[in-house]
Formats: structure tokens, C-alpha cells, sequence
């Protein structure tokens, strides 16, 4: 019997779900668990979060071609209709759910990570790594990160509103090369990549449309901002009303510059380090 994480990824969706991945299967520390994601391209660099086995699998159907009938499963994505969460949830011996949805319902046959619900066979919690808790001194007073995907190159319709706040720019996974050359010209200081820990560690207030990036600003000591993306789900934000995020529909940067002017009275939320605490669920209810 095996044990699989499997996680949405994509040049459409983004790296939220694989860097919320990569903090849980770090604190599973020494499980032997192998990384699915629907992108092959991630599934390569995986090694560079601490994650030792990944495959990539192109489609959430694919998975029974790596997985078999009565191996283990956790399961962080939106793709599965009713009918297949169902056939899921009899093909594995134990199937974990990961969701973000305060509306969700826990199925009999399954076990949750959530971190709006409570009760038997839930663990409610959000998953940050242990390194972002590290504290280091606020060298970047503020950084904007749209997120790792910008298929439609939103980024740069909006570059005159990001370049008036005189941010650095963190780049993301899935840019176009000529994309990204286009967009270093345009900003004072840019961050590749794999600069995205030290970035997040060194920036005061970080204005960003990735959920995990907000979760990770708040463990860092940060304070972020939330841009919430027509094409992204909503789920955070009542998580993120909770922490004392101020979330923004548009990018208006008389909003923005007010919600930066006033930051001070901003009361933001200390969030706890929970990766423990969901690697410890994991662990027993998979007999590991």
C-alpha cells in the first residue's frame, strides 16, 4: 500500500495548492508519500521545495494509472464532479480531502483538512511552512506578487497602477519568457522565482492575488494586501476578514494607496503554525 498526494497545478491555476503541498509533506517529515500534479513542469522542480518523489500526470483521471485500488490518497483539488469524489473515495483505502470551501460537507467515507470546519474526521487548520515563521527585518517595504500563473497577461494591462506604488515585483512559475523580460523593465527591483521565501520574509506590505502568499506574508509578519482575481475562487475571504486582510474587488490605486496610508491602524491577525498540527492528523489516519 502507498500513499499519494495528488494537487491541482497549472499555467491556468497557479502554485497555491503545491506550495500548501509542499509545507504539508515537509512536516510529514519522513513518510514515504509521492507528489501527483497535473503539470509536468512543477512535478520537475519539486526537489527545490523538499518534496523527494513527484510525477506528473497531465489530468486528475490519471491518477489510477499511478495509484491502485486500495492505496492512500490526499486530495487538494476543485477538478473532481460529485460522481468521481465518490469513486475516489472507494478506490483508496483512505481518502483525505483538502478544502477551503466554509460550505463544504464532510462525506462519511472521507477525512478533511479544512480550516473553517470542525468535528470528527476534520482537521481544521491552514498550511504554512515552517520557514516562514522565521522572522527577518523588513528590508522591502512593499512587493507585489499577482501569483505564479498570468495566462492572459493581466499583470501587464494594470502596469501604470503597480509602477505609481513603486513595489519590487515578484515573478511567477508560469510567465511567458518575452513576458517576463517585458515586465523587469518596468519595475525598480524584480525577484525570480526561486527568490519567492526570501522575498515573502523581507517584505513589509505585500500586495498580492495568491491566497498561500497571503497566508505566508501573515507567518512571516508581513501585511499583505488581497487582490482578489475575477478568475480565482472566494473562498478566503472570509478567512482572510477574520486575520484583518484587506481585500480589494479591483486593482484601484486610490484604494490601494489609502489601505497603504492607513496600514497602521490595519489590525492583522498573528496566525499560528499549523503544519504540525495537520501532519499529525495525517499521520494517524494513515497509519503512519
Amino acid at each position: 500500500m502507498k500513499t499519494f498526494y495528488y494537487v491541482h497545478t497549472g499555467h491556468r491555476i497557479g502554485l497555491d495548492r503545491f506550495r500548501r503541498a509542499a509545507a504539508i509533506i515537509r512536516a510529514l517529515d519522513d513518510v514515504d508519500i509521492t507528489l501527483l500534479c497535473s503539470d509536468f513542469r512543477i512535478a520537475q522542480v519539486a526537489k527545490d521545495f523538499g518534496i523527494s518523489k513527484s510525477v506528473g500526470i497531465d489530468v486528475v483521471r490519471n491518477i489510477p494509472q499511478i495509484a491502485h485500488h486500495g492505496d492512500q490518497l490526499i486530495f487538494d483539488s476543485e477538478e473532481a464532479n460529485p460522481i468521481m469524489l465518490a469513486d475516489m473515495r472507494q478506490y483508496f483505502s483512505t481518502f483525505i480531502r483538502v478544502s477551503d470551501d466554509a460550505n463544504d460537507v464532510k462525506d462519511p467515507n472521507e477525512l478533511l483538512i479544512s480550516p473553517y470546519l470542525h468535528g470528527e474526521g476534520i482537521c481544521n487548520g491552514y498550511a504554512v511552512g515552517e520557514e516562514f515563521f522565521e522572522k527577518v527585518p523588513k528590508e522591502i517595504k512593499i512587493a507585489y506578487f499577482f501569483g505564479d500563473d498570468d495566462y492572459e497577461k493581466d499583470l501587464e494591462k494594470n502596469l501604470a497602477f503597480i509602477e505609481d506604488l513603486n513595489a519590487e515585483l515578484q515573478l511567477g512559475f508560469y510567465y511567458f519568457l518575452d513576458y517576463e523580460d517585458s515586465l523587469k523593465k518596468k519595475f525598480k527591483k524584480h525577484h525570480e522565482f526561486e527568490e519567492y521565501e526570501a522575498m515573502i520574509k523581507k517584505t513589509d506590505i505585500l500586495i498580492t492575488a495568491s491566497p498561500q502568499a497571503v497566508l505566508d506574508s501573515l507567518a512571516s509578519g508581513g501585511r499583505p494586501i488581497y487582490i482578489q482575481r475575477e478568475d480565482y475562487t472566494r473562498n478566503f475571504n472570509e478567512l482572510f476578514e477574520r486575520f484583518g486582510v484587506p481585500i480589494v474587488e479591483t486593482l484601484d490605486l486610490g484604494q490601494i494607496t489609502s489601505i497603504i496610508n492607513l496600514i497602521e491602524s490595519e489590525k492583522y491577525y498573528k496566525i499560528e503554525h499549523m503544519s504540525d498540527k495537520i501532519g499529525k492528523f495525517i499521520k494517524e489516519n494513515l497509519n503512519l
